[in-house]
């Protein structure tokens, strides 16, 4: 790749992605001063993968999604900090306005900035609907940022200034109907305890009126209907994951009263 690399680290949390890593540090090479792998427990060659590319792995047990990013970022030694997931690639253009932000001064200006996210599904790219664009704040300065979120989903916070980056991180999430399908569980696990923690209470009317919504505005307001029949399912199965998300605090309150 053309050009220096930048002052950049690029963070990666990792378990058994041998199938994945390898697009997503292609798509990167060069452009970062350095990667750091936290990896927590591949047996595939996920950590071989890594070194090809010159990464720094290190071993961590699974602490939930944001204190294993946290752990990432603060292994990084670089001012500026990329967080990718293993089944995400750099777009050309997105790569393209990576280096952009540093070369004409922007990095002086902001503190971080944010870009849209793009899921490949049914093969095709969804271009609508509540998965587009998916705008992520993955790019920080590392003593201005940190990741925030639950076990089960981080975001980055950030101090300052926050920039809007052109291009599409590429998200490779879901291979198909039946590995979306299987993810179900595990984050309505994490509303839960989301829930619990808050003190919420079940509602029927939320229960009833929030899968409606969101199918209503995936496949209407954010026009899921112009990604053809993926879109449907796409906002089908995202009403029905809100109604499991949601029916979850009835079952456990109702557990909880027979004790």
């Amino acid at each position: 790749m053309a050009g220096a690399p930048l002052p950049l680290s690029i963070a990666i949390i990792s378990l058994n992605e041998e199938s994945n890593l390898r697009r997503c540090l292609e798509s990167a090479a060069g452009l970062a001063q350095e990667i750091v792998v936290v990896d927590s427990g591949s047996t595939d060659r996920t950590c071989a993968v890594a070194q090809e590319f010159g990464a720094r792995v290190q071993h961590q047990d699974y602490l939930g999604q944001r204190d294993q990013r946290n752990l990432a970022t603060s292994l990084c030694t670089m001012p500026w900090v990329l967080n990718l997931d293993c089944d995400e690639e750099l777009s050309g253009e997105l790569r393209a306005a990576i280096t952009a932000f540093f070369q004409n001064g922007d990095a002086e200006k902001y503190d971080g900035a944010r870009m849209a996210r793009k899921v490949w599904f049914m093969g095709r790219w969804i271009t609508h609907g509540d998965w587009y664009p998916d705008r992520k704040l993955r790019l920080f300065r590392r003593d201005r940022g940190r990741n925030s979120g639950n076990a089960a989903h981080d975001k980055v916070e950030v101090d300052g200034v926050v920039a809007a980056l052109a291009g599409d991180l590429h998200h490779y999430s879901f291979r198909d109907m039946a590995h979306y399908v299987s993810k179900i569980n595990t984050f309505s696990d994490a509303f839960l305890e989301k829930q619990k923690s808050e003190g919420a209470q079940w509602s029927l009317a939320a229960t009833l009126f929030r899968p409606w919504w969101r199918f209503f505005r995936a496949y209407v307001l954010r026009r899921g209907f112009l990604d053809g029949f993926p879109g449907l399912w796409i906002a089908v199965a995202t009403a029905f994951f809100t109604f499991v998300r949601y029916s979850r605090k009835y079952e456990d309150e109702a557990r909880n009263s027979q004790k």
